[in-house]
């Protein structure tokens, strides 16, 4: 688990168990990554819900290619460094 509170108030809470393979976790991963801007999340990869892969941004939901830890990490921060970048 990792968590950081930027001094801008924004939050980054990053978490991913190892899971037994299932229906909805194919890959046997639980994960939470969520981008947090004036008490909102703006962006978030999950899969909990039993919805499956999929990734929430700036309000709306989409289905997401889980293709590994190290790729949803770095497709997350992509959104966020996208987000912060629009100001």
């Amino acid at each position: 688990m990792f968590k950081r509170l930027y001094e801008s108030g924004d939050i980054i809470e990053i978490k991913a168990w190892k899971v037994e393979q299932s229906s909805d976790k194919p890959h046997g991963f639980k994960y939470s990554l969520v981008f947090v801007r004036d008490g909102k999340r703006v962006v978030g990869y999950d899969n909990a819900e039993r919805k499956g892969d999929h990734r929430h941004y700036k309000g709306k939901e989409h289905q997401y290619s889980f293709r590994g830890i190290d790729e949803l990490i770095d497709d997350f921060f992509s959104d966020v460094r996208r987000v912060k970048n629009e100001g």
